[in-house]
């Protein structure tokens, strides 16, 4: 018959569990992950088995280097030249200050239909494209610095 009791939950609270003081039950079972020794006695198995164990992997990119890049598609700048577009006078192009609303990177996906100036200084070549076959431009910061020189002169 089947006893609840067994032999390690009667002898729980003991010193050695009923195993002796020499230490016969030592060794036995499992002790799970252990990595003691790592750096001492066991500093030959980490060389053999696990040598990539000690040391930093990867690379992590300091906060100061990474660029905050806030794009807009032409689908929305479209929308944005819509709104813009009575204020204009009808012979000139709708200029969008890009910069001042807050982004810095223009893509491509979309279509536009009006002619407009957009000051931006990052775009993409397929954006680029599509504005000029509408028969508008990008202007750039390097390009204004140019423009202000020639009209100066």
């Amino acid at each position: 018959m089947p006893h609840s009791l067994r032999k390690i939950r009667k002898k729980r609270g003991s010193r050695t569990c009923g195993y002796g003081r020499v230490g016969q039950h030592r060794k036995s079972g499992s002790k799970g992950e252990r990595k003691a020794g790592r750096h001492k006695h066991g500093w030959s198995w980490v060389l053999r088995y696990q040598p990539d164990y000690f040391g930093k992997v990867g690379f992590f990119s300091p906060k100061s280097l990474r660029r905050d890049i806030r794009c807009i598609n032409l689908k929305e700048l479209e929308e944005i030249a819509v709104k813009m577009m009575p204020k204009t006078k009808k012979d000139k192009k709708i200029f969008i200050d890009l910069e001042e609303l807050g982004y810095n990177k223009l893509l491509g996906e979309g279509r536009i239909t009006l002619p407009i100036r957009v000051k931006v200084p990052l775009y993409t070549k397929i954006a680029l494209r599509k504005i000029k076959e509408a028969g508008g431009e990008i202007i750039t910061e390097k390009e204004e610095e140019i423009e202000k020189i020639e009209v100066a002169s």
